[in-house]
């Protein structure tokens, strides 16, 4: 199983970026995905979730209004859209697959993903 994420870089504060994630491996339709981050001294954070049938999303409140997430099950690719970003949003986004049996289902607990991506960095700077 590989997840593999691109898209991050340098951005202005307000500016956007759209993260991507590759997965290949593993029946991705079957498994809800979450986009998580970890700033430098802190610990990992959920950011976003999307169920197996993208019915269902979910995001942690700061970014809420702001952040996109979304998914196309025929390119295997999970996204996250950012926008208005915030000097607080940098960090190293990860993306993430949970194995889920509710097509509807998503959930933000980092313990309940089976599968990583290795990372890809977001800098919000001037």
């Amino acid at each position: 199983v590989q997840l593999v994420e691109s898209g991050g870089g340098l951005v202005q504060p307000g500016g956007s970026l759209r993260l991507s994630c590759a997965a290949s491996g593993l029946a991705f339709s079957s498994y809800a995905m979450g986009w998580f981050r970890q700033a430098p001294g802190k610990e990992r954070e959920f950011v976003a979730a999307i169920s197996r049938s993208a019915i269902k999303t979910g995001y942690t409140d700061s970014v809420k209004g702001r952040f996109t997430i979304s998914r196309d099950n025929a390119k295997n690719t999970v996204y996250l859209q950012m926008n208005s970003l915030k000097p607080e949003d940098t960090a190293v986004y990860y993306c993430a697959a949970s194995y889920s049996s509710g097509r509807d289902y998503y959930t933000g607990a980092p313990r309940q993903y089976e599968y990583w991506g290795q990372g890809t960095q977001v800098t919000v700077s001037s």
